[in-house]
């Protein structure tokens, strides 16, 4: 029990920096715990990270830097306070609401399309952020993606920056070097196959691994999932080799063509090359307005949380089809979506994604050349 349990088993006040209290613990993983904790002056809710100085790998103080070099930027949470107090390295944060993970699951697992391209909007968004930074994330999964709360409700954060690298020197902007002897970092499931390999990360990696999220929303589950292995090396290398050998149109069969697109795209880029973000974003902008969706921010948590509040209030619906039916229907258009798409589109040559087109629909060359046209 470290002191911050302590203090609360005994109902003890508990005070970082002279004004946040902290009121009870409400996340946590290797690196601390999480607690929510009270701004005394004003009544404001805060997230305090904790880590014992006494951790293995140590990340607070680096994850605190990060943060400050990202602070501004649309998605990235606000820091009130980072120091050090009773054997704990702290960091006192924005309270966000819940992880996308913890929002898939409230869906019983199952995303709507319109959901998953709205998120993706998003998702590149925070993404392109941090990369016009100079860094890097490397542990892109849905539970570093969090809404938030409130007012902003509607809005996707990016979170937990502890393995973020910085892969362009800021001064001399000299790219990092290519490697090939690099342990795995980050998440297996959403690893890049360059990364399975031991190749150093790059921007590609980050982009291929947003891929593999969108694809586990879509499907529920991803082809690697569940496989068996006695040490977590060998763990590591069955995931590999069932992702290498899954081929990209085998895992996105049954979804739109666009989400093979962006994976074979995100798949062709080199090394040091920077994607064409904008590119993506509108690959999913023209699907989502072809799909005749409104962009309202209507989630499927949305859709969920409004049934059982009727519910609760005695109103209970008398449709009787599966939620995931009910979700699709409730997310048609009664009129056509407002046309609030980017009006410029830059776009830029890129052979290795020209040579991969998907059978049945445009392929990249002739979807950038669509773009440009409406451009």
């Amino acid at each position: 029990m470290n002191s911050f349990e302590h203090a609360l088993t005994f109902r003890k006040e508990l005070l970082i920096s002279g004004k946040y209290r902290i009121i009870r613990r409400i996340g946590g993983g290797s690196f601390g715990d999480i607690y929510l904790g009270i701004n005394i002056s004003n009544g404001e809710e805060v997230a305090v990270k904790v880590e014992s100085i006494k951790a293995r790998h140590p990340q607070l103080l680096y994850e605190s830097r990060v943060y400050k070099m990202l602070q501004g930027g649309i998605g990235i949470p606000h820091i009130r306070w980072y120091g050090y107090e009773k054997d704990h390295n702290i960091l006192v944060m924005d309270l966000l609401g819940p992880s996308l993970e913890d929002l898939f699951n409230f869906c019983s697992r199952q995303f709507t399309i319109k959901t998953v391209l709205m998120l993706a909007d998003q998702m590149l968004g925070r993404v392109e952020f941090i990369h016009c930074k100079c860094f890097i994330h490397r542990d892109i999964k849905p539970d570093n993606f969090l809404m938030g709360i409130g007012r902003h409700c509607n809005k996707l954060y990016m979170i937990d920056f502890g393995l973020a690298k910085k892969f362009r020197d800021l001064r001399t902007r000299t790219h990092i070097s290519y490697r090939e002897d690099k342990n795995l970092t980050g998440t297996a499931r959403y690893a890049s196959i360059n990364a399975h390999l031991g190749i150093e990360q790059s921007r590609r990696d980050d982009m291929e691994s947003l891929g593999y999220v969108l694809m586990y929303f879509n499907r529920g589950s991803l082809p690697w999932q569940g496989l068996k292995a006695i040490t977590k090396k060998q763990k590591y290398e069955r995931i590999s080799e069932k992702k290498m050998s899954t081929p990209v149109e085998v895992l996105c069969k049954g979804f739109p063509a666009e989400f093979a697109m962006y994976l074979n795209y995100c798949r062709g880029l080199t090394f040091d090359e920077a994607p064409d973000y904008m590119y993506l974003r509108q690959l999913f902008r023209i699907l989502f307005r072809t799909m005749n969706y409104q962009y309202d921010y209507t989630f499927d948590w949305t859709i969920l949380r409004q049934r059982k509040q009727h519910m609760e209030a005695g109103a209970a619906p008398a449709d009787r089809r599966s939620p995931s039916v009910q979700r699709r229907a409730a997310q048609q258009p009664s009129q056509p979506p407002p046309n609030n798409e980017v009006k410029s589109v830059h776009v830029t040559n890129d052979s290795a994604a020209n040579k991969q087109p998907v059978k049945g629909h445009q392929s990249v060359s002739q979807l950038k050349k669509k773009l440009t046209a409406i451009s």
